[in-house]
């Protein structure tokens, strides 16, 4: 009996502090999201100039994560900005591990499925919001190098490993699959199942879907282009193989669609910006 009331208090004290918590990870989250849509919406526009100076190499400048921070870097307190982003960044960390410990706001959110991933979107955004606050800490070299040389380093050293040739080859296949789920998921509008839509009126609904399916296609897209680089790397066992952000888009140029096709997708990342801002706002977290 003694051991039954202990373990009862016990779960009656988590879930108290798990309701405490949840309203400063959900400020948390919904801070990540807009820090989220900052970066998209650059980096979409930093490749609409690449397309329009032709997909040519350092023309139009970085498009990828680095160039988005340079541009904040060069605007009116783009120190205060930087900081921001990077501690939105850390936050939708923070809120991407209460919900690997605790379960997702969503259906089946506490599946072990759903927190594994969790998990490994904390990961990840544990380490781009690190280097982005390396970064506006004064390291240069932190958050704004070439995505193109850090994916051809990364290749070349997992390259190098005993089965390295294996490993690169089934983590980029991964990357692949993981592009094609995200623009299939979009295409669907499965982001109906994690935003409150009851809220929204008949114009927020279009532009939620007008964002979202446009902007979430293009990003399952360039996920998948930069997976099937990273694949083409293993097989011929050519770290230079490898593209990151900038030359994955770039790369996009040489199809029979030219720049237009850049074009597109670059507004389409863009318009994926806007959707993280109204994901900041209604998402159920």
């Amino acid at each position: 009996m003694g051991i039954s009331v202990a373990r009862a208090y016990s779960r009656g004290n988590t879930r108290r502090a798990r309701a405490n918590a949840r309203p400063v990870v959900s400020g948390a989250a919904r801070a990540g999201f807009a820090a989220r849509g900052v970066i998209y919406l650059l980096v979409g526009l930093l490749a609409l100039q690449v397309a329009f100076a032709g997909g040519e190499k350092g023309g139009g400048g970085q498009a990828d994560r680095g160039g988005a921070l340079q541009e904040v870097a060069r605007q009116p307190f783009g120190a205060f900005l930087l900081w921001a982003l990077g501690l939105g960044l850390a936050g939708m960390a923070l809120w991407r591990l209460f919900e690997a410990l605790f379960g997702a706001a969503e259906p089946d959110g506490h599946k072990v499925r759903k927190r594994l991933l969790s998990a490994a979107r904390a990961v990840f955004y544990g380490f781009v919001g690190y280097s982005v606050l390396a970064f506006a800490a004064g390291d240069k070299g932190s958050g704004s190098g070439a995505s193109d040389k850090q994916s051809q380093d990364v290749t070349a050293r997992a390259l190098g490993l005993p089965g390295g040739q294996w490993l690169v080859g089934i983590a980029a296949a991964g990357v692949v699959v993981a592009g094609g789920w995200m623009a299939v998921r979009a295409l669907l509008r499965k982001y109906h199942d994690q935003l409150r839509m009851g809220r929204l009126s008949r114009g927020q609904r279009r532009l939620v879907d007008s964002t979202g399916v446009a902007g979430g296609a293009a990003r399952g897209l360039v996920f998948a282009a930069a997976g099937a680089f990273a694949v083409r790397a293993a097989v011929e066992y050519e770290p230079d193989r490898a593209k990151g952000l900038d030359d994955t888009l770039r790369s996009f140029t040489d199809t029979p669609a030219g720049p237009w096709l850049l074009a597109a997708v670059a507004l389409c990342l863009a318009l994926f910006g806007v959707f993280s801002f109204a994901v900041a706002r209604w998402r159920r977290v």
